[in-house]
């Protein structure tokens, strides 16, 4: 089978699934090299979330990754 014939099957595949109402979710893996991390929930805020940070961090860039 053909790299090609491959990705035909998988999108016809994904397109199936969902199309049965199914949600396809795959975790990805990441790796990410930094100085410090917090692990928190994120709260409702108006229409959106919001999550608070130590203000030592304020300036500092940050990564957010969804865990659940």
């Amino acid at each position: 089978m053909s790299p090609e014939d491959k990705r035909e099957d998988q999108t016809s595949q994904k397109a199936e699934d969902q199309a049965a109402g199914e949600a396809v979710r795959r975790k990805a893996k990441f790796e990410v090299y930094g100085e410090e991390m917090i692990e928190k929930e994120v709260k409702q805020s108006g229409n959106s979330g919001r999550v608070y940070l130590p203000p030592e961090w304020v300036g500092k860039n940050v990564k957010i990754i969804r865990i659940d």
